[in-house]
């Protein structure tokens, strides 16, 4: 891991400079801890797409923690402000059970946002686990999301249905997960159409996608991950709620996250949203792909070891 670590932390540089660096400023350029202090902390939060709510949680936390702590000088805070943020993006125990189960992770996301190759690069970080695993290539609008995602099925060394353009994307689904139980898959995973928010059809489509796995295999756990670009900060906010309105949203999947300054967005989301990011990606290479790590990312964004005393 030390090796995504040290790429997480130079991907988030940019975020550094936009968030970390005014954060610092506040805690070396104020002397006592008043609202002044609390009100610039907060604009520099929000301002480095943090968000609202995310924010106004973390104050609240901060304020708590300096009362109870007696802390009288701002620069004492910063453990606390850090450990505030951990919490609020804190994954929890149940997040991968999936891994464990029988199951089918439908990706869902607009085109350009890194899906179809994550889906390739989590069919091989499951493999890996020794999952047996099968994609089905329900993107059958996008000319070339077939091959590409044949190509990262062949790297994974997993097997794929579909991938023909123009053929019914509930159809793949279909044969697909009846694939899935007469091979006795692990893990089936599903790339669906880059969906834009205003296609309708597209939404309707993806609902169709969810009943037939409903109706076709009852007793399988169910991942709906969505897919965002790090690089669209408030907007890739928006497009999760889209998104959620249609499918039970189980995670998200951040991807971009290397050269944006909006990496605050990853604590937004999952303080607005309630949905946990499950992985993030820093890079092209099937090793960029890992599982979101709170404490790591945290450590990564202020740029402190790996391994900070709470471990």
């Amino acid at each position: 891991m030390g090796g995504f670590f040290s790429r997480l932390k130079e991907g988030l540089s940019k975020t550094r400079k936009n968030i970390v660096q005014g954060i610092d400023s506040v805690f070396s350029g104020f002397s006592s801890i008043d609202e002044d202090f609390y009100d610039e902390l907060e604009e520099i939060l929000i301002m480095g797409d943090i968000g609202v709510n995310a924010t106004g949680k973390i104050l609240e936390d901060l304020r708590r923690q300096v009362k109870e702590n007696h802390i009288k000088e701002p620069a004492q805070c910063k453990e606390f402000l850090i450990q505030s943020i951990k919490d609020q993006m804190a994954v929890g125990e149940t997040a991968y059970e999936f891994e464990k189960k029988q199951s089918v992770i439908l990706v869902i996301g607009v085109n350009g946002v890194g899906k179809t190759t994550s889906v390739g690069k989590l069919a091989g970080i499951l493999k890996d686990q020794g999952r047996k695993v099968l994609i089905a290539a329900a993107d059958t609008y996008r000319a070339a999301a077939g091959e590409q995602l044949s190509e990262w099925a062949h790297r994974a060394g997993v097997e794929m249905i579909g991938g023909t353009e123009g053929a019914d994307p509930a159809s793949v689904v279909y044969d697909a997960v009846n694939a899935a139980k007469a091979r006795g898959v692990d893990v089936l995973l599903c790339d669906t159409a880059g969906r834009l928010h205003n296609k309708k059809n597209l939404m309707e489509e993806l609902k169709k996608i969810n009943r037939i796995i409903d109706r076709e295999f009852p007793d399988a756990h169910r991942e709906n991950l969505v897919v965002l670009d790090g690089t669209t900060g408030q907007n890739a906010l928006n497009q999760a709620r889209e998104f959620g309105e249609t499918a039970d949203l189980t995670g998200i999947i951040l991807t971009k996250m290397d050269g944006t300054a909006k990496g605050g967005i990853a604590v937004a989301i999952q303080s607005e949203l309630q949905i946990p990011v499950k992985y993030i990606g820093v890079g092209e290479t099937i090793e960029d792909l890992q599982k979101f790590d709170a404490n790591q990312f945290v450590n990564a964004l202020f740029d402190v070891g790996e391994h900070s005393e709470e471990e």
